[in-house]
C-alpha cells in the first residue's frame, strides 16, 4: 500500500503518543492531531487495512513492525529538521511547521547524506 505524507503523519504521532502515555486509542489520537474524530476513524481504518496498525479489542492502537518502521523513520528526519532549523535561526513554531513537510519531500538517500554532512560523518 502506498502510504501519503497525512498517513506518516498518523504514524507518526502514534509513535510519539505511545513514547508519551504508553498506550493510545483513537481520542488521544484525534486530540493531539486537532482532528475530528471520524477523521481519525477513517484514517485508522487506512491504516489497519495497509498493514501499518492493529487496533486491540480494547481500542487501543498499536504500530505494527512495519507501522513502527514507518514511524521510526518520519520521526527521527522531523527531529532532524527541526533542531537544524530551530539552530539555524527559525521559530519554533515555523520550524515545526516545515519540518513536518520535508520531512516527506526528500529521499532516503538524500536525507542520509544530508545527515552524514551535518554529523561530519560522510
Amino acid at each position: 500500500m502506498k502510504l501519503y505524507a497525512s498517513g506518516e503523519d498518523y504514524l507518526e504521532a502514534v509513535l510519539v503518543l505511545q513514547r508519551k502515555q504508553g498506550v493510545v486509542r483513537s481520542v488521544d489520537l484525534a486530540r493531539h492531531m486537532g482532528f475530528s474524530k471520524p477523521s481519525i476513524s477513517h484514517a485508522v481504518g487506512g491504516l489497519k487495512n495497509g498493514g501499518f496498525l492493529i487496533v486491540d479489542d480494547d481500542g487501543f492502537l498499536h504500530l505494527t513492525a512495519i507501522g513502527q518502521e514507518v514511524a521510526e523513520k518520519i520521526y527521527e528526519r522531523h527531529r532532524f529538521f527541526m533542531e537544524q532549523l530551530v539552530a539555524a535561526g527559525v521559530d519554533l513554531e515555523t520550524a515545526e511547521q516545515e519540518a513536518c513537510r520535508i520531512e516527506h519531500a526528500i529521499s532516503d538517500t538524500s536525507f542520509r547524506k544530508l545527515k552524514e554532512k551535518v554529523q561530519g560523518t560522510d
